[in-house]
């Protein structure tokens, strides 16, 4: 009996998959258990498991197109089998994302408003024809009959960054138009020679001499910053406050740390994490999430760190910060962002946190305020360490200062209780000992 496949809920927040790769083909024999197809979820790019043996028949959405959870995406059966039922079922699909055609026009001397003549004719040969899905791998040229060259704008931002020149590119998709798998190609072989930045774009004019642009879709983690977004700062009622924090001494244990074992790489972050933690426990009200009906308090201190990756921005999560040492504080957030940035998390890495650092000092950001993650109950925004003169005992010295600005979700923490986890959380960093008494 033919087996459905359909778009699994790969993570906690998923709505919708993107296929980012097929690993097998119509007519390929499938086991049960083994890996089918990855999908690009709003947070990573994870394996998709075959529930059933036998032949992949159909494949319903193709390499770079999305689909809603629950969607039919393919089909399992045996080689003889009617399917014609299953396919049935399957709803039209709209071009995928990944295989949008984007025309790369040669360069415009000038942006003299086209003739209506011409503005047909160049509308017309954009209108891309339909094409059905291409899982095969005959190469093909990249150039469509009218001298343009076809390229998804994914493929097209990734030659750019990479200084690739698409003109020296087969592409592999319908059409000859090149995809994804093609830029990876080129960097594999390493046969792609530095270039000036080829960047799709619609040369248009108006009235109103607009600049010419370009289109690429959202990411699935794009989509879902920006949901999480309008569902943070909308519902969720923010305060700020803000302290200054010196941090000479701070400083001073971490090069002493990393002096007794270089290889231990302690970095600041990893010190604020370490005291962001044992202040939460001393301040439970703080290590808390608003649940409609009730307040949830957290007994450990698991700390999400804002991690920036290509497509924006994930929080892996340190579990359980307060009950680790600073090294091994600092050997899980390099795993985690090493991880986070090649999107190789699990769902379990990435979620269920109960407080967030969001760190930009290494940008030279002085002060940044920081959306809450929902449904935690707070963010803290780390700006840069920087040399300034403050006065001491009627002194002006020197010191080493740095802002520090929480968020608060006011349903569960109140000013006060959110002024008295800073200071506890300032005490502890100026005079770091108190990690160890």
């Amino acid at each position: 009996m033919a087996t459905k496949v359909i778009m699994p809920k790969l993570s906690p927040t998923m709505e919708e998959g993107q296929i980012s790769r097929w690993l097998k083909k119509e007519g390929d024999k499938v086991s049960m258990g083994e890996p089918l197809a990855e999908i690009d979820t709003d947070k990573a790019t994870m394996e998709m498991q075959a529930l059933g043996n036998g032949v992949l028949r159909k494949i319903l959405i193709g390499e770079g197109q999305s689909a809603p959870l629950g969607q039919l995406i393919a089909v399992i059966g045996e080689p003889d089998e009617d399917i014609a039922s299953l396919l049935s079922e399957a709803p039209a699909q709209p071009q995928p994302a990944e295989q949008k055609e984007t025309d790369v026009p040669p360069p415009v001397p000038d942006m003299a408003p086209p003739q209506p003549q011409a503005k047909a004719a160049a509308a017309t040969s954009r209108a891309p024809a339909p094409r059905p899905v291409d899982n095969g791998r005959q190469p093909q040229t990249a150039a469509s009959d009218s001298g343009r060259m076809i390229v998804s704008p994914l493929a097209a931002r990734m030659a750019a960054e990479a200084g690739i020149d698409l003109r020296s590119l087969q592409g592999s998709g319908p059409g000859g138009r090149i995809i994804k798998r093609d830029i990876e190609e080129a960097l594999s072989q390493s046969q792609a020679a530095p270039a000036a930045p080829s960047y799709p774009r619609v040369v248009e004019t108006t009235r109103f001499g607009a600049s010419a642009y370009r289109d690429e879709p959202a990411s699935e983690i794009r989509k879902v910053i920006a949901k999480r977004l309008v569902t943070s700062l909308g519902p969720v009622p923010h305060f700020f406050l803000t302290t200054e924090i010196e941090m000479d001494r701070a400083a001073e244990m971490r090069r002493g740390i990393n002096a007794l074992d270089p290889d231990l790489k302690i970095s600041i972050n990893d010190v604020i994490i370490k005291v962001a933690a044992t202040a939460l426990l001393q301040h439970p009200q703080v290590n808390a999430s608003f649940q409609d009906k009730f307040v949830r308090y957290y007994e450990r201190a698991d700390v999400g760190v804002a991690v920036a990756i290509e497509d924006g921005l994930i929080t892996p999560v340190v579990r359980s910060a307060d009950q680790k040492s600073l090294s091994q504080i600092a050997a899980e957030v390099r795993e985690l962002a090493e991880r986070a940035r090649s999107r190789r998390l699990k769902p379990e890495e990435y979620t269920g946190a109960t407080f967030s650092i969001s760190n930009l000092g290494m940008f030279g950001i002085d002060e940044f305020t920081a959306v809450i993650n929902p449904p935690e109950g707070a963010i803290l925004a780390v700006g840069a360490m920087n040399a300034k003169p403050v006065v001491r005992d009627n002194e002006i010295v020197i010191r080493q200062m740095m802002r520090v600005t929480m968020s608060c979700d006011h349903r569960v923490i109140d000013g006060a209780t959110g002024a008295k986890f800073l200071q506890t959380f300032k005490k502890i960093l100026e005079n770091p000992l108190y990690l160890v008494v």
